[in-house]
C-alpha cells in the first residue's frame, strides 16, 4: 500500500476567459496540498499576527501554519536533483526547521506557538494512531501474522551485526569498545528519546552514579544522527526499489498481500462515505485510548497496545467491511496531508539542531553510519531467507535505528512505504525496549 496522492478533479475546459478560467487554474495549482493563492493568504496573515507580537497556538492556527511550512519545506526538498528522489523532502521538513529555530530566524512567538500545540496535542500519536489502524485494517488477516512473525528475523540479526559493526570500529578509531558501545550504538537501537534514550539516561544514571543529564547529552547525538542516517538510506532504498521492482512490495513486507487482499473479500461495493470514514477515525483513536490507559497500568507503550488491539480486531473479524474502507480513507487523508506538517512541527519542537551538530566528528560519524548502514543492509540480506520483501524488510530494520514515533515517520516517508507502519513500531518500540532492558543489564554487569 503506497502513499495515496491527491489529484485535482479537472478543471472543465472554457473558453480561455481570464475570469474565472485563468483564476481557477490558479487556484489548482499547488503547494503540496494548499493551493497558492491560500498558501500566500497564510503567510500574510501569520506576518500580520507576528507583527501584533502574537500569534495563537490553537488547533485551525497551527494547522495553517503547520501545512504552510510543512509543505514548502517539502516541495523544495523534492526539487533537488537525485536527493530529491531519495527522501530529501522528509529531511528538509524535519531538519529545516529545527535549523531556523536554532538560527533564530524563526520568530519566538511563532517557535512558542508550536511547541506549545505539537506538546499538548499529542497529535503524533493520533497520527501513528491513524495510520497503524488504517494500515492494519488493509491486510490480509493470514499474510498480517506471517509478516509479524518473520519481520524479527532480519530485525534481530541486523542488530546483533550492527552492534558486532558499530563497537568493533568504534574500538579501531580509539574510542573504546565501552564508549562505543554504550554512548553510540546502544542509543541507536533504543527506540528514540523518550523511549530509549531517556530510559538509557537514567539506567546509566544509578550504575554509575552520575548525573543523568550529562549523560543524556552524551547519547542524544547518537540518536539524532542515527535517524538522520537512516532517514537518508530509506530514500536510497525508495530510488533503488523504482530500479529494481522485484526487491521490493512498494509497501508489502511479503509476496503475496495484493492477491490475498483481493480474495479476502466481502468487498465494498461503493467507496466509504465520510460516516465510515467519521466512525474509523473514532474507532482508531479509541483504540489509542485502552492503549494509554493499559500503559499506566502496566508500562507497555500506548502504541504497542494500539497495535496488538488493532490486529486482533483484524483476525477475529470484528471490524466491518464498511469500517475497514473507513479506516483505508483515513489512512490515506492523513499519509496525504498530514505528514509533512507533522515532520514541519516535530523538527520545531523536538528536533535540537546543537545536539544533531555535536555529533559531529569523524569517528563518531563513521560508527553511526556504519551501524545503521550495516543494521539496514543485513535486513536486506536476510529477509529474502524468510519469505520477505529484501527494501520493504530493510526499511523496517532502518525504523530500529531511527527517533522513535518522530523516526518511524519520517523514515517511511522517506522510503515512501507509510504502510509499513505496524512493523515500523514493533521495530521501533518492542525492538528499542528489548535493546534497553539489555544494555542495562549488560552494564550492571560490567560497567558498574
Amino acid at each position: 500500500m503506497n502513499k495515496p496522492e491527491i489529484v485535482a478533479a479537472p478543471t472543465p475546459a472554457g473558453p480561455g476567459r481570464l475570469w474565472p478560467d485563468a483564476w481557477w487554474r490558479v487556484m489548482d495549482a499547488r503547494i503540496g496540498v494548499v493551493p497558492v493563492p491560500v498558501f500566500a493568504l497564510i503567510l500574510a496573515l501569520a506576518a500580520a499576527f507576528l507583527a501584533r507580537g502574537k500569534i495563537a497556538a490553537d488547533l485551525p492556527t497551527s494547522i495553517a501554519v503547520l501545512a504552510v511550512g510543512g509543505f514548502a519545506c517539502a516541495e523544495a526538498g523534492k526539487r533537488l536533483p537525485v536527493v530529491g528522489q531519495m527522501g530529501a523532502a522528509a529531511i528538509f521538513a524535519t531538519f529545516i526547521p529545527s535549523y531556523l529555530v536554532y538560527a533564530h530566524i524563526l520568530p519566538t512567538p511563532l517557535v512558542a506557538a508550536i511547541g506549545d500545540f505539537t506538546k499538548a496535542s499529542n497529535f503524533l500519536y493520533l497520527f501513528i494512531a491513524a495510520i497503524v489502524v488504517g494500515s492494519i485494517f488493509g491486510m490480509d488477516r493470514r499474510l498480517l501474522v506471517a509478516g509479524f512473525a518473520k519481520i524479527f528475523v532480519p530485525l534481530v540479526a541486523g542488530s546483533l551485526a550492527a552492534t558486532a559493526v558499530g563497537t568493533g570500529l568504534g574500538w579501531a578509531l580509539g574510542l573504546g569498545v565501552s564508549h562505543s558501545f554504550f554512548f553510540i550504538v546502544a542509543p541507536i537501537l533504543a527506540g528514540g528519546v523518550g523511549e530509549g534514550a531517556i530510559p538509557l539516561s537514567a539506567g546509566y544514571a544509578l550504575i554509575l552514579r552520575q548525573p543523568a543529564g550529562e549523560l543524556f547529552a552524551q547519547i542524544l547525538p547518537a540518536v539524532m544522527l542515527g535517524g538522520l542516517t537512516a532517514t537518508l538510506i530509506a530514500g536510497g532504498l525508495n530510488l533503488l526499489g523504482k530500479r529494481r521492482p522485484a526487491l521490493t512490495g512498494e509497501g508489502r513486507l511479503q509476496p503475496g498481500e495484493a492477491e490475498a487482499a483481493a480474495l479476502e473479500g466481502p468487498a465494498v461495493a461503493a467507496p466509504p462515505t465520510a460516516a465510515d470514514i467519521a466512525a474509523a477515525g473514532v474507532t482508531a483513536v479509541a483504540l489509542y485510548m485502552v492503549g494509554v490507559l493499559v500503559q499506566t497500568v502496566s508500562g507497555w507503550p500506548a502504541p504497542v497496545v494500539m497495535l496488538v488491539l488493532a490486529v486482533l480486531l483484524k483476525l477475529g473479524r470484528i471490524a466491518s467491511p464498511r469500517l475497514e474502507a473507513g479506516a483505508g480513507a483515513v489512512f490515506g487523508f492523513f499519509a496525504t496531508a498530514v505528514t509533512y506538517p507533522l515532520l514541519f512541527a516535530i523538527g520545531v519542537a523536538l528536533t535540537p539542531w546543537a545536539k544533531l551538530v555535536a555529533a559531529f566528528n569523524p569517528a563518531e560519524i563513521a560508527v553511526i553510519v556504519a551501524t545503521v548502514a550495516t543494521l539496514i543492509g543485513v535486513g536486506f540480506a536476510v529477509a529474502p531467507r524468510v519469505g520477505l520483501y529484501p527494501i520493504d524488510a530493510a526499511v523496517v530494520n532502518a525504523c530500529h535505528s531511527g527517533q522513535g514515533g518522530t523516526g518511524d515517520v519520517a523514515i517511511l516517508t522517506a522510503a515512501n512505504r507509510m504502510a509499513l507502519m505496524p512493523f515500523a513500531q514493533i521495530a521501533t518500540r518492542i525492538g528499542g525496549a528489548l535493546t534497553v532492558i539489555a544494555v542495562l543489564a549488560v552494564m550492571r554487569q560490567f560497567g558498574g
